[in-house]
């Protein structure tokens, strides 16, 4: 009988820990609730114990959600497991997530522990998740450097402790396909009860092996996996969910294996965790990069016209690339706006529409058309947290190929309107100067980017900016047909989310002192 194939995704907790790829409270939410469009079977909403911040997002990401799994990460720490049940308890499905390394390296040099002292521990604070929650999972970290025998007594101790999910992740992404079946089917074959519970895996993506050892795992009987939207998380990213969810839908047969993707739902999950972070997949990506289904050279062309299956083994509508058609325009209504962003999929509040369909307004009086993608991208950037410390007010750049270029930035703030005024090479550069004399702040560009969504001379310019202040990263967002506009903008936003991480910790210390 075909096997069904659970799917955990990680990417609110893993994906996050990326470098670049952090999000706010009501962005994890917004992406949980595509997650479960998608038809995840467990979303893994953070590391509870983290962060106040981490802990708020779990808890209302588990409040929120319906049908999937809403999963916490714990070490095997009284204080974690509580702080993770607390975050959790709220979900129609909960369930604890708690691991510690089992490796020797990370046993002697980390964890400073003999492999006794760690299966105690192990066992106890699994026990302890227990007798909270009905549902728990353990992993052993850096499993696959780990000992088998050990591995299968420490497995035989959580599960009668009351486990029900092993995860046996490649933590560093060490291992081959081949050696990872092996070493499933031995662990498998020396353990009492690993049998009885559900196994899962966790594949890193350091050697490229992420997809294939997920697979090669789930030919060992595995039977969850854990991945990530577009492969995001630590170093090189982990198993990439919709390479994974495409191979079950195009060879499940191969596998004999299927799972609850609903992949019609892929590109837009992709497309909205890019537009969020603002890290885009490189072009020649599997599934969901720009050139996934594209068809430059003469003969694949030909074929494709005569027969779509000549070169395409699946078909861009299966992943949910649909046209990109104009739909609306400025003569549009509230009504069939909100009706267009209901069939696009999002779920959006009469605040969050308000603001939204005013931009959309904006954005209607400048360019001949709209497409999807255009009203995606308002729609994330239509996200506004509580407080902005910084706004637009003006911006005046004077530039051209034969004078210095100088841009004048006016902020305004709470307190007063703050004017800045740099010369630089070039426009962008010129106004982020201008904006850093408004700001009382010593931060670091580390990065920038603009791309065009769409085509069209008059296509939205997407900005992104990295930010470094105090060994922490903010990214900040914008779109505009003006790009340096957007390019302002999307520093500010930067800006602003890195003022109210201060504001954050201001309050913690003076709640504890």
């Amino acid at each position: 009988m075909t096997k069904r194939i659970r799917f955990f995704d990680t990417t609110l907790r893993d994906g996050e820990q990326s470098p670049g790829c952090s999000m706010n409270h009501r962005e994890k939410l917004m992406m949980a609730k595509q997650l479960e469009k998608l038809g995840v079977d467990v979303i893994e909403a953070g590391f509870a114990a983290a962060s106040p911040g981490d802990f708020k997002s779990v808890k209302t990401i588990a409040e929120g959600i319906t049908n999937s799994t809403v999963a916490v990460l714990a070490r095997t720490v009284k204080g974690d497991i509580d702080k993770a049940w607390e975050a959790v308890k709220g979900a129609k499905k909960p369930r604890i997530h708690t691991f510690i390394a089992t490796s020797g390296i990370h046993m002697e040099y980390k964890l400073k522990m003999s492999p006794e002292e760690v299966a105690d521990r192990a066992e106890e604070m699994v026990a302890y998740a227990r007798s909270l929650c009905s549902e728990v999972e353990f992993s052993a970290e850096d499993a696959t450097r780990s000992n088998t025998d050990f591995l299968s007594e420490i497995f035989d101790r959580v599960i009668q402790a009351g486990a029900s999910i092993i995860n046996i992740p490649d933590t560093v992404g060490y291992t081959t396909p081949d050696e990872f079946y092996a070493f499933i089917t031995e662990i498998k074959s020396k353990s009492k009860y690993l049998n009885d519970v559900e196994i899962s895996v966790h594949c890193h993506n350091d050697l490229g092996l992420g997809v294939a050892n997920s697979l090669a795992a789930i030919r060992a009987g595995a039977t969850q996996i854990e991945c990530t939207v577009n492969g995001i998380g630590e170093r090189a990213g982990n198993a990439a969910l919709e390479e994974l969810a495409m191979i079950l839908a195009v060879r499940g047969d191969t596998y004999d294996a299927r799972s609850g993707i609903v992949t019609q739902e892929i590109t837009k999950t992709s497309n909205l965790l890019s537009s969020i972070t603002g890290v885009n997949v490189q072009p020649n990506k599997a599934i969901v990069g720009a050139n996934a289904f594209a068809h430059e050279s003469g003969i694949h062309q030909h074929g494709v016209l005569s027969n779509r299956e000549t070169y395409e083994i699946m078909t861009p509508e299966s992943v949910g690339l649909g046209n990109n058609s104009l739909v609306l325009g400025k003569h549009s209504g509230r009504h069939a706006f909100r009706d267009k962003v209901v069939s696009l999929g999002y779920e959006i509040d009469d605040e969050q529409l308000n603001i939204v369909f005013a931009e959309f307004k904006s954005l209607a009086d400048k360019k001949k058309q709209i497409f999807d993608r255009d009203i995606e991208i308002l729609l994330t950037k239509g996200i506004k947290e509580s407080r902005d410390y910084y706004k637009l007010e003006r911006f005046v750049i004077n530039s051209g190929n034969t004078i210095t270029t100088t841009a004048s930035v006016v902020l305004d703030t709470p307190q007063n309107k703050k004017e800045g005024i740099s010369f630089a090479q070039g426009p962008v550069d010129a106004a982020f100067k201008a904006i850093e004399q408004c700001i009382d702040r010593k931060i670091f560009l580390e990065d920038y980017s603009l791309q065009s969504i769409t085509e069209g001379a008059d296509a939205l310019g997407y900005a992104v900016v990295k930010l470094r202040y105090k060994d922490r990263h903010f990214v900040g967002r914008d779109a505009s047909i003006n790009v340096v506009e957007a390019s302002i903008n999307a520093y500010i936003n930067a800006i602003n989310k890195l003022m109210r991480e201060d504001d954050k910790e201001a309050e913690s210390e003076s709640i504890a002192v």
